[in-house]
């Protein structure tokens, strides 16, 4: 007989000594119980630090740039002014977090100052309206309403287009006369959380009359224009436009000259509605025959440096077109032009009527209708047909400017018509010889 092979054993493992049969049935029953230890690497032993050296260069490099800074534009007083903060009381403030931009305090613009041109605005003075029409304010609304009689009896549905006016608990007049010191010291931080559930109300014209608007901050303003633009329709946005933001745009453009920062960001936001917009602070401003230059200047800039859609600025320069004749009107309607738009035949049909009526216009146009006329032609010249053409030549014969209308009129010299078929040659059939 041959000699046992002996099992080898791998290293780790120990040779278990001989035991019997019944003894290996009696330990394969239990559960057996192994010696490895398990070694877990804790995450922050693969942390890497950052060395002491390169930590103080990296602060010394920090600190150069912002000196560099400080030389461009000025120290910042951030490190040594605190900025104006309203403490809420209790019974107005809320919980939940209110975005806060770090936005400028009241007496920084977000754009720069706008040199007017008194000899334009001369100009534009002379298209005003003789006898403009008294702007209507929430307030006068809303004396109106409290002291005519209650004729008609209450319908179930609200209505978008008039105030609802409630009997009112004490207990709420108080508590919104309470947001209202609080608003009329805004400046950052969280709003009452009564001012948010304002438009959610059926009578919310009457609770904004409560809080009166003409006495809020600039600050305070813009976030009442974010929330309503937000949760208002397009109808109800419309009125608080017309009603609160516009009046309080054109009494700060008269009282300082400039607009301030807040306000002209409430006004990018209030294109969020932008039929709300056109209809509660465009038109109405163009309508009062009294939008001066300045006005025209600073809220076309709001208009010309964001998008719109194609059917509200449609819709407007139609309705532009149509109005009474004003210097803004050019303004507006230029930078609309300038948008290069796909605009209809109808818009540009109507646009092209509203120049042609200064033909028999024996006043003297300003530069600006000169120049509305210019931009009009380069941006829309194939858009005309032949016979708008003719007559948009024969009106400069009658209104003309010494260096524009040259322009206008090679621009329409060589403009191919909508109506003009343009064909193409027709290539020849040439005979190939052999060669």
């Amino acid at each position: 007989m041959g000699k046992a092979k002996k099992i080898k054993v791998s290293k780790g493992e120990t040779k278990e000594p001989k035991i019997g049969l019944a003894e290996q049935i009696e330990r394969e029953k239990a559960v057996k119980v192994k010696n490895r230890q398990k070694f877990r690497r804790r995450a922050d032993d693969d942390e890497e630090y950052v060395a002491s050296t390169l930590t103080k260069k990296i602060l010394s490099q920090a600190r150069q740039q912002q000196l560099e800074l400080e030389d461009e534009i000025g120290p910042s007083d951030s490190k040594n002014t605190k900025k104006p903060t309203v403490k809420l009381d209790t019974n107005f403030s809320d919980d939940e977090d209110q975005s806060n931009d770090d936005e400028p305090v009241e007496n920084i613009y977000y754009y720069e100052n706008i040199e007017i041109d008194e000899d334009d605005e001369r100009a534009l003075q002379m298209f005003m309206s003789k006898d403009p029409a008294p702007t209507r304010t929430l307030a006068d609304i809303i004396m109106e309403k409290l002291t005519e009689k209650k004729t008609e009896i209450e319908t179930q549905f609200s209505d978008a287009g008039t105030i609802q006016l409630q009997d009112l608990d004490p207990r709420v007049k108080t508590m919104y006369e309470g947001v209202r010191d609080v608003l009329m010291k805004y400046r950052s931080g969280k709003l009452p959380k009564a001012f948010k559930i304002v438009p959610t109300l059926k009578n919310w014209e009457q609770i904004l009359y409560i809080t009166e608007p003409p006495k809020w901050s600039a600050a305070a303003m813009y976030q009442a224009t974010r929330i309503f633009a937000s949760n208002l329709k397009e109808k109800m946005a419309q009125r608080f436009y017309n009603l609160v933001l516009l009046p309080r745009i054109r009494d700060d453009l008269a009282e300082y000259k400039r607009l301030n920062f807040h306000l002209y960001q409430a006004l990018r936001k209030a294109l969020f509605k932008p039929a709300g917009f056109m209809k509660g602070i465009l038109l109405p401003l163009l309508e009062s025959g009294t939008c001066t230059l300045r006005e025209a200047v600073i809220i076309g800039s709001v208009i010309a440096k964001n998008s719109i859609p194609i059917l509200h600025s449609s819709a407007a320069i139609l309705k532009i077109a149509e109005m009474d004749y004003t210097g803004a009107n050019s303004i507006f309607l230029r930078i609309f032009l300038d948008k290069k738009y796909a605009l209809p035949y109808r818009v540009v049909d109507g646009v092209v009527f509203h120049f042609l009526r200064f033909e028999r216009d024996t006043r003297e146009l300003p530069v600006l209708w000169h120049q509305a006329l210019l931009t009009f032609v380069q941006r829309y010249k194939s858009d005309i047909s032949s016979e708008q053409k003719e007559a948009l030549l024969g009106l400069l014969r009658k209104q003309s400017h010494h260096s524009i209308t040259p322009e206008i009129r090679r621009e329409l010299q060589h403009a191919k018509c909508r109506d003009i078929e343009v064909t193409e040659p027709k290539l020849e059939s040439m005979d190939i010889k052999d060669t």
